[in-house]
């Protein structure tokens, strides 16, 4: 309960998904385990191909004899991969993410789409705003690029060059994409682009961009591409109200907005996704 130490079971949970559900005795028994009444215990769960992938902080120091218990504890229940702050207690398999045709196994706690339907609705949006056939885009920047949600299906047809921040995401989409065949050439660069954005001279000969920001927005890097000679945008954000700010620098820029598609993944909340294409 809220604001009380009273453990409330929710043996019938709308919200998360089955295998998400099932997965709880196995999380019951970690936090047994591991919990202290020094620090909150925070699970991280992520349902893979695998098997759930459980991403742990604020437990009790690890020791020889927590190590093994922790360890039976993820054989005993099925877990794919059971990371304690920043070591891998177990891993029973890689836990696998299906993106395109590539398949990611992504580092403990990275961002992903909440739903797997969200996700093809985004990515369909995405292509949709790219275009197809003779106007199909043969060389695409994808910003924010995370793990390879666009990056890695948008290789199926276009050379793409995915920028991100965190270096561990990047490396688990270069894995994917090396390990998959018959996609184009994926590129990768870690960049911090909220300090460092790509500049419009860097965006030159991208015929298009994919751009998927947190939910503080992009602005700066909005201003760069505002500046570039890029022709066509597909804009995916999880804050409307960033998502219009960033929109109006780029229509006073010359961009028109051709059509905004509201994706509605997060269940019973205010929150919205939406996908959005800008053209020069």
């Amino acid at each position: 309960g809220r604001g009380s130490e009273t453990l409330v079971a929710v043996p019938d949970c709308r919200l998360l998904h089955r295998d998400l559900m099932a997965a709880l005795p196995a999380l019951e028994a970690v936090t047994r385990l591991g919990a202290s009444r020094k620090a909150e215990l925070s699970l991280a769960v992520t349902r893979s191909q695998d098997g759930p992938d459980v991403f742990v902080r604020g437990g009790k120091s690890l020791d020889a004899v927590l190590r093994a218990e922790l360890a039976a504890c993820a054989a005993e229940h099925g877990i794919a991969r059971l990371t304690w702050e920043d070591e891998t207690i177990a891993l029973r398999h890689p836990p696998r993410q299906i993106m395109g045709r590539a398949q990611v196994v992504p580092p403990p706690g990275a961002f992903l789409q909440a739903t797997e339907d969200g996700e093809a609705a985004l990515i369909a949006a995405v292509r949709l705003a790219l275009g197809s056939g003779e106007s199909a885009p043969g060389r695409i920047a994808d910003l924010f690029a995370g793990c390879g949600t666009f990056a890695l299906p948008l290789a199926e047809a276009a050379e793409v060059h995915a920028v991100e921040g965190d270096s561990a995401m990047l490396a688990a989409l270069d894995a994917g994409w090396r390990g998959s065949l018959g996609l184009k050439r994926v590129s990768t660069q870690a960049r911090d682009l909220f300090r460092r954005p790509l500049l419009a001279s860097e965006l030159a000969g991208f015929d298009a961009v994919v751009i998927d920001p947190p939910r503080a927005g992009a602005a700066a890097q909005i201003a760069e591409l505002a500046r570039s000679d890029v022709s066509v945008i597909a804009h995916v954000s999880c804050n409307p109200a960033t998502f219009a700010r960033d929109a109006g620098t780029l229509k006073a820029a010359g961009f028109r907005l051709d059509w905004v598609q509201l994706v509605d993944q997060f269940r019973w909340s205010t929150h919205l996704e939406l996908a959005a294409r800008l053209v020069r």
